[in-house]
């Protein structure tokens, strides 16, 4: 196998949205797996990034400035990442800020449907559990499943998406948001390079199609929750519209015991892939 210290992982969370750790101890543990590079790519937020690539220069680690916007077409929850954004571009900061507030909408509409199937939760026990760090500005869904785990309603993450907060769980709601294709003109209006995020998790390859057309620049081909026969099938698509082919481990960190997607590395692609990206760069 080849040494790992050629390869970057382009999907990672912190606790600026909804991972476990501070964006310097995922560039740290990219570091200590032997990656090169590390993408950090919280939800609608760039809260965390300033830390990360500090750490990344003073440990010696690529650290690329991402981003995952959350999106809606067809009642799909669509995610579009962003690498080698402006991230200090304040019409982009603005329209996060609009996004964020959507975010805290819809946990309140999830927490009042739970309530209504007779479950007893609030939004104080999500945010007494989601830990208290200056850099989180977005909660969401993963803190919501904590909750009904730690309250014994659930036994694992899992199942409370599969029985509550997953596209086909209970408690389920998606309040309008804006279109993918309008997070892809953001991210490109911001000097960044847009990718669709796991294109298997949608089951609708006519829209992710829709969504080359219009302009992204990549395609996650390999992430934690793609089967071989995705991962063979987007490699395809990808090579077919001469997109980046990216892979991501989509890490949030260890909740209960059990690792949200997959460990940093987890899924992980040869460094040369930085360069494609900043050369489709506006």
């Amino acid at each position: 196998m080849s040494n790992s210290n050629q390869y970057v992982d382009l999907h990672t969370h912190t606790l600026a949205s909804d991972g476990l750790h501070l964006p310097s101890e995922n560039v740290k543990m990219a570091k200590e797996k032997g990656l090169a590079g590390v993408a950090i790519t919280d939800h609608d937020t760039v809260s965390g990034l300033k830390q990360a690539i500090a750490e990344g220069e003073k440990i010696g680690i690529d650290v690329v400035p991402g981003i995952e916007i959350s999106t809606v077409a067809n009642k799909l929850d669509i995610h579009i990442l962003g690498y080698y954004i402006n991230y200090e571009d304040t019409i982009f900061l603005e329209r996060l800020d609009q996004l964020r507030d959507v975010r805290s909408i819809r946990n309140d509409m999830m927490i009042k449907k739970l309530q209504d199937l007779g479950i007893e939760i609030t939004m104080d026990d999500v945010l007494e559990l989601a830990p208290k760090k200056k850099t989180r500005q977005t909660v969401g869904r993963p803190h919501i499943a904590e909750v009904l785990v730690h309250k014994g309603i659930v036994k694992t993450i899992k199942e409370a998406f599969e029985l509550y907060l997953g596209k086909d769980g209970k408690a389920f709601v998606n309040p309008p948001r804006i279109h993918p294709s309008e997070a892809v003109d953001w991210i490109r209006q911001a000097g960044g390079v847009a990718v669709i995020a796991h294109p298997g998790l949608y089951e609708n390859d006519e829209l992710v199609e829709e969504l080359i057309q219009h302009g992204v620049d990549g395609l996650e081909v390999y992430h934690s929750d793609h089967s071989s026969e995705e991962e063979e099938k987007y490699l395809r698509l990808a090579n077919k519209y001469q997109l980046v082919v990216t892979a991501g481990s989509d890490f949030h960190g260890e909740r209960n015991g059990e690792v949200f997607h997959a460990p940093i590395g987890g899924r992980k692609i040869n460094i040369k892939v930085l360069s494609m990206l900043k050369n489709k760069r506006n």
